[in-house]
């Protein structure tokens, strides 16, 4: 070690001097330089160990002595005892193994004694060195695994830079489960320099070193292919079993609590019921391609031809600007690869290893794996009646509302322009009738309503009460001006004669057009002129009304559940 015994007496002593007296401690020295590993800038780690069988504080205590940093953590035999219960019982699921418990149980292991040797000796008794260098590299063999299958999904999917990064951390990872199983089981990957020395196989240590230096920036496709072949073959050549280059046994799954929605040409899939994320035109169509269960080449097969296709028709007016069909074409065929690693990197769907589960990469001492959450992408409207708004369509966008406001804004979007539809409608009798007063309320039905409708394609929901609808456009800063003052000046109108009457509706017809241009519901059926303007307007509500069922939220009015259990059609037409 880098420091002596009477060093680290010394240091030990003056640090319990800064603590409140306690029991007769066995004391180790754990980590780096108990390892043998160590520089000045070492941290001195003590363990305390007591008999007794109080919950000793996991958090340490900070000291800094002689020019030193120096951490002093308890624990009882009692607690000693139950994590190495622990690691033992998670020793045959190494996926699930949380690398907390492997490494405080591998640092005691490998500690240094300086007090209590005898209650040391009783305390590592407990689990052999050998199992830990099994359980260790089983570990890292699993880890190692993951991340080069993940290299080989993204090598398949055209994404080169990462798949070279993950090709790397697959390789370190191989090395450690190799060291781990020749007795070098400490965790923190930055002394394997140290430990490749120490393990005394000097072709093992220089092909790693080789390895790890010439990794690929990513942009020659060729080098990334050809260098993830060189690391596949060196894990297999230390043990590492189940990375051999076979991209058939990667298969596209389904993710848990992941369900698509469709409305219109939208793709909307929901995530844990929670986070909505919007999808543009390729990127649907790309998504519309996926055949969950078949193996990765496949999938990404039907994905280009998707993702071609639609770049074919989406482009069709830069191609009448002197763009090359071909070229819109390669272009879908390069997005698709893409799209599909985005889909997997969101956990919208899972990578799987036949007969092996699911691919979950992870790299040691960081955070646990999981699926990527991008930053939410807003830009108003968020919502319309047809779909959430989208950066484009390549645009995977997860927007700013939980998937239940999500769900009620839209379905209040929708109610809202039915019953502007509806107002319209009676302010036509009315005046037919010379109802003035009618006519009057009913304009004003009609202009709270499409208030309503903008509000909610913002994402505002709850709504606020109709007399405060005008106030709270102020929620909505980027609004054109007009807006607030058309609506003011409708709110305040009389109709007292047929002239009057005419004006309003003339204006209202204006207002309601400039409101549904800024929300996004400009297509929205004139619900009630026809059999067939009412069946598109069913249609449309109930693809809103099944997302708001499924996800728990309130819907606009009771009556629409009827529209659920009928599936879409006039309930008594269903019957």
């Amino acid at each position: 070690m880098i420091l002596t015994d009477g060093q680290l007496q010394d240091l030990l002593d003056k640090s319990l001097a800064a603590l409140p007296p306690g029991p007769d401690w066995a004391v180790v020295l754990e980590g780096s330089i108990a390892e043998g590993f160590g520089n000045p800038s070492s941290d001195i780690d003590f363990l305390l160990i007591g008999r007794d069988g109080a919950d000793l504080p996991t958090m340490p205590s900070l000291l800094f002595v002689d020019g030193r940093r120096v951490e002093i953590r308890t624990r009882s035999v009692r607690q000693l005892a139950e994590q190495f219960t622990s690691l033992e019982a998670g020793a045959g699921r190494p996926g699930r193994l949380s690398e907390d418990l492997l490494n405080r149980c591998q640092r005691l292991l490998g500690s240094h004694p300086l007090r209590g040797h005898a209650l040391v000796d009783e305390v590592k008794a407990l689990l052999p060195a050998g199992r830990l260098r099994e359980i260790a590299a089983g570990w890292w063999t699993h880890r190692a695994q993951q991340s080069l299958r993940h290299a080989m999904a993204l090598d398949c999917l055209g994404e080169g830079a990462e798949a070279a990064d993950w090709a790397r951390a697959g390789l370190v990872q191989a090395v450690k489960a190799w060291a781990a199983g020749r007795g070098e089981t400490y965790l923190e990957p930055k002394w394997l320099s140290l430990q490749l020395d120490r393990a005394g196989r000097a072709d093992v240590r220089d092909r790693y070193w080789a390895l790890e230096s010439a990794a690929p920036a990513g942009h020659d496709a060729d080098a990334v292919h050809g260098y993830l072949g060189e690391c596949l073959a060196f894990a297999a050549e230390l043990g590492v079993t189940g990375v051999a280059w076979h991209p058939e046994r990667l298969t596209v799954e389904r993710a848990a609590r992941v369900t698509t929605w469709q409305t219109g040409e939208r793709v909307h899939v929901i995530r844990g019921r929670r986070d909505v994320f919007a999808l543009g035109e390729r990127a649907g169509a790309v998504w519309r391609s996926l055949v969950l269960g078949t193996p990765l080449p496949a999938v990404l097969a039907g994905a280009r031809r998707a993702g071609a296709a639609d770049t074919g028709t989406a482009d069709s007016r830069a191609t009448d600007a002197g763009a090359s069909d071909a070229g819109a074409a390669n272009t879908g065929t390069a997005d698709a690869g893409r799209l599909v690693a985005a889909f997997l990197r969101y956990g919208l769907v899972r990578l799987a290893w036949k007969g092996a589960g699911t691919v979950t990469p992870a790299l040691p001492l960081a955070a646990p794996a999981g699926p990527v959450t991008p930053p939410p992408y807003s830009t108003p409207p968020l919502l319309s009646v047809r779909g959430a708004a989208v950066s484009g369509p390549d645009g995977i966008d997860l927007l700013p509302l939980p998937a239940e406001r999500f769900a009620a804004a839209t379905m209040a979007l929708v109610w809202s322009n039915v019953v502007v539809e509806n107002a319209r409608e009676d302010l036509d009798g009315a005046l037919r009738r010379g109802q003035w007063r009618v006519a009057e309320l009913t304009s004003r039905r009609a202009v709270h309503a499409a208030l309503r409708g903008l509000l909610s394609s913002h994402g505002v929901n709850p709504l606020p009460a109709d007399t405060d609808l005008v106030r709270r456009l102020s929620l909505l800063p980027s609004l054109p001006g007009s807006v607030r003052g058309r609506a003011e000046d409708l709110l305040g109108r009389t109709i007292a004669s047929a002239g009057q009457g005419e004006r309003a509706r003339t204006d209202l017809g204006d207002f309601v057009a400039l409101v549904r241009d800024t929300a996004g519901a400009d297509a929205f059926p004139s619900s009630f002129d026809s059999a067939d303007t009412w069946r598109a307007t069913l249609e449309l509500g109930y693809d809103w009304l099944r997302i708001g069922t499924y996800l728990g939220a309130e819907l606009p009015l009771e009556e629409a559940r009827d529209l659920i259990v009928s599936n879409g059609v006039q309930p008594h037409q269903a019957a």
